[in-house]
């Protein structure tokens, strides 16, 4: 048996709003989107040019509220090769959300306040 990771999901409330965040912060496009017939849901795949692996995002037409993130720690977590310039980037845009300069890390907030690790290239 072989496994091999397809996607990671996630639930987003303003879908657009979702979408903007991952291409301005993270480069990622659309990959392809699945639209229920009834207008419930919409599912769309994102991916970055240098990975196989997709972010999905669920938006439920009847979801009125912030997604209860809990306790959980679950974070999504990229590489980058310009650590420097990347984290210039997110302090511009205003969503760096922790930053440990002693591990030479630090974590984004997206709009519904998921973090994705950013992490300098070859390390961890």
């Amino acid at each position: 048996m072989k496994f091999s990771f397809a996607h990671n999901n996630i639930n987003v409330k303003d879908l657009d709003k979702s979408l903007a965040f991952y291409k301005e912060a993270l480069l990622l496009e659309e990959s392809r989107r699945l639209e229920d017939p009834s207008g419930a849901f919409i599912l769309v795949y994102l991916k970055s040019p240098y990975t196989a692996h997709e972010l999905e995002l669920t938006w439920l037409r009847d979801w009125d509220r912030p997604y209860n993130l809990g306790d959980n720690e679950f974070h999504l977590a990229f590489y980058v090769d310009d650590y420097e310039a990347a984290l210039k980037k997110h302090k511009e845009m205003g969503v760096v959300a922790y930053e440990n300069a002693d591990m030479g890390i630090y974590f984004i907030a997206d709009p519904d306040g998921y973090w994705t690790e950013i992490i300098p290239a070859g390390k961890y």
